[in-house]
């Protein structure tokens, strides 16, 4: 069973090891699903001010960018601080088979979720096959076609 491209995967496993060797970057843990005709990322932001979230799309690239800044009283001793300030950051090569025009977000109990639409021309069809006899479609045979990640046709008779 061959495996499939799986566009997101590369440019986050790349990212995901220069941010280790910037200080202060910190990488958000994610999960990413498709569920239908949507892509589903989550991310954890925990202690983020939504405020702070800015995701932006520039031709197919996502970048998820947070602020985390923890204030403390003057004069206070630390007998220990796990949490730390800093800056979040994530990138997705997004693909072709994606509608960035309809990506849309929400914050909720420390968990940013991003809804990534699957662009119409990606989604699966029929296609109706016309006999060479008459001009109406022959019901018996039907053909499903869909583009794959890289914009090539795949089918598979129905």
């Amino acid at each position: 069973m061959a495996m499939k491209f799986d566009p997101f995967r590369e440019l986050d496993r790349v990212a995901g090891a220069l941010l280790e060797s910037r200080p202060g970057l910190r990488l958000m843990p994610m999960d990413l699903y498709r569920e239908k005709d949507h892509y589903i990322l989550s991310a954890d932001l925990p202690g983020i001010d939504p405020g702070s979230v800015d995701i932006d799309v520039d031709g197919q690239l996502l970048t998820i960018r947070a602020e985390r800044t923890l204030r403390s009283a003057e004069g206070v001793k630390w007998l220990t601080r796990e949490r730390e300030s800093g800056s979040f950051l994530r990138q997705l090569n997004l693909g072709q088979g994606v509608d960035t025009e309809g990506i849309s977000a929400r914050y909720e109990n420390g968990v940013l979720s991003v809804m990534i639409p699957v662009s119409e021309r990606a989604k699966p069809r029929k296609i109706e096959i016309v006999s060479g006899e008459s001009s109406s479609p022959v019901e018996s045979t039907a053909i499903e076609a869909s583009q794959s990640d890289d914009g090539r046709q795949e089918g598979a008779e129905a």
